[in-house]
């Protein structure tokens, strides 16, 4: 079989001359003599480096001049990241092609003596400024993310159905509106004819045991204690009928937070069979009709959890964080914090006793929309309740953090230096 005269250099066989006549038709006759030899063309194009090359250009007026009279040729240029780059801009600047009968000159970059900045084509200094500036604009993001103010404490949780990441924010909004109408009056104990707020720290000391003995959830205590003082803010109690308020809210709170609820005999047996059945009937009638069957104001228990994951705690913080809460439920004094205050105050108190030092990071002031300086007070304040824990007669709380379960978290020392930073 006869080899093709495209294989042997400097030949253009007659077929080549009769297609490239019938092709360009009146430009056969003004290309015959300034069109070079492919052999020649190959030996520029394919023996220069593999880097990219400046071509040495004539001025405008002398391309203009033989670019009306020479056709241009396309010459095959190694794709650079430049010339990439250029070509995913929208070619807004689009490099000038030699003609094929300029006088092709390869520059090598590594040469100082050859390399010249003035003819480096302006399109490729102004994509490579772009680039660079791109590169700046990231770093500057990746700097920005990394510095943030606060961490993203649910990025974790995302593909977690049960931690709805997508409505726990609106969630702590709502609880944050409907805190202010779950709070009583810090001084209502002042329309009560015939208790007052010894009786209701005894009750709720006694209660916290009864809870403790009867393993219900940590949820249940804290809306048994919500009830008790909702209904003694509107209702009229007697002395002898306070411990049955007292049962009767725990009831309530068991038959909405519990799964396997205590039947009523084991109320009045842990009452010493003060009340009979009846009596505790009525009560709970008398109780859920006074709230109305409102049993959702959000109680300090439903900020711990959010306000503990933003603190990034520990079994050991979680506990002497609840251990705080606890002995200010006992506490009429109390009241006058919202529930997310204080939930925000016994993990700052916890953190503080831990760690001997003044800590409260940047999200946990995001989380729990609370700076240092506005827990300051209620902190003190649980530290003098830490003191005392074990000397009073109110010990109920003391001895269920001094067990193994509770993590022996009452014998914790308390922070006192919050006392003496007082001025």
């Amino acid at each position: 079989m006869a080899g093709s005269d495209e294989n042997n250099p400097g030949v253009i066989g007659p077929s080549q001359v009769g297609l490239r006549a019938g092709a360009r038709g009146k430009f056969a006759a003004a290309t015959g003599q300034n069109r070079r030899a492919l052999s020649i063309v190959n030996r520029d194009v394919v023996g220069a480096p593999p880097f990219p090359c400046a071509v040495k250009k004539r001025p405008l007026s002398q391309r203009n001049a033989v670019s009306n009279k020479i056709p241009s040729t396309h010459v095959h240029r190694p794709i650079t990241r430049k010339f990439a780059a250029d070509m995913a801009s929208k070619q807004q600047m689009k490099p000038e092609v030699p003609n094929e009968s300029d006088d092709f000159t390869i520059i090598d970059l590594d040469d100082p003596k050859e390399s010249n900045d003035t003819e480096v084509p302006m399109f490729e200094r102004h994509v490579e400024a772009m680039l660079e500036e791109i590169d700046r604009m990231e770093e500057v993001e990746m700097e920005d993310i990394a510095e943030g103010p606060f961490l993203d404490i649910d990025n974790g949780d995302k593909k977690n159905p049960l931690a709805v990441v997508e409505y726990i924010d609106d969630l702590y909004k709502f609880y944050r509106k409907a805190e202010c109408t779950g709070c009583v009056p810090p001084n209502y104990m002042a329309q009560q004819h015939d208790i007052n707020e010894k009786m209701r720290a005894i009750l709720i000391d006694w209660l916290i045991e009864v809870h403790y003995k009867f393993e219900l959830m940590e949820e249940t205590l804290y809306l048994t204690v919500n009830v008790i003082d909702r209904f003694l803010t509107v209702h009229q109690v007697v002395r002898k009928k306070l411990q049955l308020v007292g049962i009767t809210a725990m009831l309530l709170a068991c038959k909405y937070e519990e799964v396997s609820v205590p039947v009523v005999e084991d109320l009045i047996l842990i009452s010493d069979k003060a009340y009979s059945r009846k009596e505790v009937l009525d009560m709970e009638k008398l109780m859920i009709n006074t709230l109305q069957f409102n049993l959702s104001s959000p109680t300090p228990y439903v900020f711990m959890r959010r306000f503990l994951k933003a603190a990034q705690s520990n079994k050991k913080l979680e506990l002497l964080s609840f251990f705080m809460i606890e002995l200010c439920l006992v506490e009429y004094e109390m009241l006058k914090f919202p529930p997310s205050l204080l939930a925000a105050a016994a993990i700052f108190t916890a953190q503080c006793t831990i760690g001997g030092f003044k800590h409260w990071s940047k999200t946990c002031e995001w989380y729990t929309n609370y700076k240092e300086e506005q827990l300051v007070d209620c902190s003190r304040m649980m530290v003098t309740f830490h003191q005392k824990a074990g000397t009073g007669k109110l010990t109920g709380v003391q001895r269920k953090y001094c067990t193994s379960k509770y993590g022996y978290a009452a014998k914790t020392e308390p922070a006192t230096f919050l006392l003496e930073a007082k001025s």
